[in-house]
Parts: C-alpha cells; sequence; structure tokens
C-alpha cells in the first residue's frame, strides 16, 4: 500500500512544528502556491457568515511533510471561507473548483488542492481552490456549512468568470475524502437552499457541468459511512432522517451532474462502498459516470508519485474533455 500523504501527521516532529496564525496571515500564506501564477485571494461572502460557536477562533496552518521539497500543509479555523484562483498559463476557458479534505476537521491545500491545480493548469483548465468552512470548528448547523460555502463559490466562480476569461457554463467541481461529500452533494444537491442569497451572485446556477469526487466520504449511512462523518455533521449517530437527507447517493435524480470516481480498494478510512454506491445510483438515474477503482492506494494519495497517484489524474483530463469541460 502506497503511503498515505496524511500519515505522516502522525509524526510527533510534524505536530510539534504546527502553529497558529491569523487569517489575514493565513490568506497571504496561501497564496503563495509555488505554481507559475502567485494565486489571488477571493472572499466567498460579503459579511462573515453567522453560526460560529467559536467565533474567536484563529486561522491555523500546519505544515504535516517531513520530505524535503515536498509540501503539504493544511489549515482549520476558517471563520472567513474563501478561494485561492489559480489561472492557467493557457486558459481555453474552463474551470475547475478544487475541494481538499481532512476529515472535516482540516483543509489539505497542498496535495489537495495546489498539487492538483497545477497540472490542471497545465491542460488549460484555471482553477479554484476553496478553504472552506469545517464542522468540527464549531457551528450551529454543521452539516450545511460545507455545502453552502461549496454552492457560493460555484456561484462567486461564475461571476468572476469575465475577468479570469471563463465560459460561466464551464465549470466543474473536484472534491477528496470529506471534499468529496461537499463534492457530491454538489453533484446531487446543487439546488437545495443550503443558505439565504446575500446577493445577485446568488442568482447564478450552482451546478457544475461535471463532478470528480476522489476517495469520497458521500454515505453517511453507519453500514458504509467513514467513522467520522456522522460525528462530525450532527454530534452523533444519524437519524433515518439524517441518513435519507445527507447521503448523496439517496438523492441522485436526473439533474445530477456527470461524474468522475475514483477509490482504492484498500482505503481502511472510508469504505470503498461509498464510490460503488453512489456509481449504482449513478447508472440507475442515468447520469454519465465513470468509475476507476485501484488495488492499492490506501486514503489521501491526491496526486504525487505513488501507483494510483500517478494514474487517475490523466484518466479525469480525458473524462473532463470527453464531457466538453474543454476542447
Amino acid at each position: 500500500m502506497s503511503l498515505s500523504r496524511r500519515d505522516l501527521v502522525k509524526s510527533p516532529l510534524v505536530l510539534a512544528g504546527a502553529s497558529a496564525i491569523g487569517a489575514g496571515v493565513a490568506t497571504k500564506v496561501l497564496a503563495q502556491s509555488g505554481s507559475a501564477s502567485p494565486g489571488e485571494v477571493i472572499g466567498l461572502w460579503p459579511h462573515p457568515p453567522a453560526g460560529a460557536t467559536h467565533p474567536d477562533m484563529a486561522e491555523v496552518i500546519e505544515q504535516t511533510s517531513t520530505s524535503p521539497g515536498y509540501s503539504s500543509r493544511r489549515t482549520k479555523g476558517v471563520l472567513k471561507p474563501y478561494m485561492i484562483a489559480l489561472p492557467a498559463a493557457r486558459p481555453n476557458g474552463s474551470a475547475m473548483l478544487i475541494i481538499p479534505g481532512g476529515s472535516f476537521e482540516w483543509n489539505y491545500f497542498d496535495h489537495e488542492g495546489y498539487h492538483i491545480a497545477d497540472v490542471l493548469n497545465r491542460a488549460g483548465i484555471t482553477c479554484f481552490v476553496l478553504i472552506y468552512r469545517l464542522a468540527r470548528d464549531g457551528w450551529t448547523d454543521p452539516a450545511a456549512v460545507g455545502p453552502a460555502d461549496a454552492q457560493r463559490a460555484m456561484r462567486v466562480i461564475r461571476a468572476n468568470a469575465p475577468r479570469f476569461h471563463l465560459d460561466p457554463e464551464r465549470v466543474g467541481v473536484m472534491g477528496f475524502s470529506a471534499g468529496g461529500f461537499l463534492t457530491t452533494t454538489l453533484a446531487t444537491r446543487h439546488s437545495t437552499p443550503f443558505y439565504k442569497p446575500v446577493d445577485a451572485t446568488d442568482q447564478l446556477s450552482a451546478r457544475p457541468l461535471l463532478t470528480a469526487p476522489i476517495y469520497p466520504v458521500q454515505s453517511v449511512d453507519p453500514a458504509y459511512a467513514y467513522g467520522g462523518v456522522a460525528p462530525s455533521l450532527f454530534g452523533g449517530r444519524p437519524t433515518a432522517a439524517q441518513i435519507r437527507e445527507w447521503s448523496p447517493d439517496l438523492n441522485v435524480t436526473p439533474a445530477a451532474a456527470p461524474t468522475f470516481l475514483v477509490h482504492a480498494e484498500d482505503d481502511n478510512a472510508v469504505p470503498v462502498a461509498n464510490t460503488v454506491r453512489l456509481r449504482d445510483a449513478m447508472v440507475a438515474a442515468k447520469i454519465t459516470v465513470e468509475t476507476h477503482l485501484f488495488a492499492r492506494g490506501g486514503h489521501g494519495f491526491g496526486v504525487g508519485p505513488g501507483a494510483a497517484d500517478g494514474l487517475w489524474l490523466p484518466l479525469f483530463v480525458n473524462f473532463a474533455r470527453q464531457e466538453k469541460l474543454f476542447v
């Protein structure tokens, strides 16, 4: 099994290097992506969202990598969610919203964000890495804060399409692990009102042209779910009503977006049944779906030099071309 990037965070050496910094400093650090373009911080909301149970929390950034020359940072304590815009050097008019994972407790914005954007940029795709509110940070409605930020992010990208030279119709979304929960929710419930409109941007559609949930958390049914999902979203075991409402595989309709799925059979964090169940529901609803199950890869592999890591992203680029994200 290839080493998960998140396995590195178990090292006491890594955790000893953690530092808490203010949100202003955090956004400045996050904007330095290491790519050809430095990135631009775009706030999601005109005013900070209400509902934080710890309104004085500060944004925290940790470096979790112990490999020289390889960065794998994560952040939490997000009171004011935002995106980092990473334009392609030769844009083709398409865009992808990239949603990092992190067990609803962190945003792993390098290996499930910037590193992904570097590859997609080379295909002409402008990318937006989402730093979203985290259920475990403490919110009065923890299940809805991530989906609300994801919906708002799609609309903000479309509102900014002219200045980034984008076709507002050609915007997709890719998410990892807990970010896959936001992605699959966008795929299946893009029209559900997770928040009250705040300005004219909210008149725009949140439906993605296509979605790519990568080793996604998507079912909240304890029979199949990642063990941390219900405590994170509901504070305990889910009710039957919560399972029905918050499991994307139970909310697939003909309006769902075409979907590209990736999972490793040896994932010991998020059961591969999450992907299989969503795939089956998509097929039953006659939604275009492409599924790749790798024998090895573990969980949290993102993109890098490992087995599954180096294979799946070119497959996605091919899928995106077939689905007319770009030509």
